[in-house]
């Protein structure tokens, strides 16, 4: 296990340094950030100050480096447009993106299993197929259709619930929703797939024969063997979401996260807060891979004993 360990966390920092490459790269695309903001009233002198700090009158190659040496300071450069340091910014808008993303897998997870199961074990019933009817209408309809009419209706029809910000807790309820909306109906249809699989197995069918209640034998043993399954699907759920859904999400809502301000950094190509908002997002779809990774091969114990063969 130590081993699996051991390359997971290799495979980490080389996906890592590949996605640094790639992103440094990229935000060079759009042309110089620096005469971008020249239009914004900066003076001549902060313009060759800015250029020579960022090393912008070098070699492509040069500025790689000097890119990749930002990252030894703990600071990671300056803002063009706040003259802050980077990891300042980053730092402030980390935490509302992380409340957001576990309220929606919180969400996820209190209504998609439990849908889940209850479609899968009245597969043949209608509630089994108004569960299915659900997830796929959810599946089909995006998240920022969904945000954007929950706002129509609770915001500017009803007047029910606030849209800008996250001051309160009625704040939390339609990005909640809105972000988790797709994921509910992805992992309510693999909940009931996985459930499906092994409630025909010998094993439940046993469990039955001892006077197990139907309650204890459908989540101990046929959610317990089923949760391998459903453990994969999260992770990459959630760092689908991590890495795409909490942009649009944040940017419709105003959400004072790092999606908001990804969107308002690209807009103003301050590339120093740009690149380093990414890899934020970037590592933390790394990180959750990797756990997903680990606890499945700590969960599996078909994999587990192969991991320590």
């Amino acid at each position: 296990m130590l081993s699996y360990a051991l390359r997971t966390l290799t495979r980490m920092a080389l996906t890592f340094f590949v996605i640094v490459t790639i992103v440094f790269f990229a935000t060079r695309l759009s042309g110089n950030a620096v005469d971008f903001v020249v239009g914004e009233g900066i003076t001549s002198e902060d313009r060759e100050l800015l250029i020579a700090y960022y090393e912008l009158d070098k070699p492509l190659f040069s500025q790689y480096l000097a890119f990749l040496r930002a990252f030894t300071d703990g600071q990671f450069g300056l803002s063009f447009i706040e003259r802050r340091p980077v990891s300042q910014i980053v730092l402030e808008r980390i935490w509302p993106s992380a409340q957001l993303l576990l309220s929606a897998v919180a969400l996820t997870l209190l209504v998609s299993i439990p849908l889940g199961i209850a479609a899968a074990i009245w597969r043949k019933s209608w509630v089994g197929s108004a569960v299915m009817m659900v997830a796929f209408l959810g599946y089909a309809v995006p998240n920022f259709v969904l945000a954007i009419v929950m706002v129509l209706v609770f915001s500017y029809w009803l007047n029910w619930l606030p849209v800008v910000g996250n001051g309160t807790p009625l704040h939390f309820i339609m990005p909640t929703i809105a972000m988790a909306g797709v994921l509910i109906a992805a992992l309510t249809r693999f909940t009931r797939n996985a459930m499906l699989d092994v409630l025909g197995q010998d094993f439940m069918r046993t469990a039955r024969a001892k006077g197990l209640p139907e309650g204890r034998v459908i989540v101990k043993h046929g959610l317990r063997n089923a949760g391998i399954t459903i453990l994969s699907v999260i992770g990459l759920q959630v760092a689908g979401l991590a890495a795409a859904g909490s942009v649009v999400i944040e940017a419709i809502f105003a959400w004072p996260g790092i999606g908001d301000l990804l969107v308002n950094s690209a807009l103003r190509r301050d590339y120093p807060v740009l690149q380093f908002g990414v890899l934020t997002v970037a590592l933390a779809v790394i990180v959750i891979n990797a756990a997903v990774d680990l606890a499945y091969a700590w969960a599996d114990p078909r994999l587990r004993h192969t991991v320590q063969a």
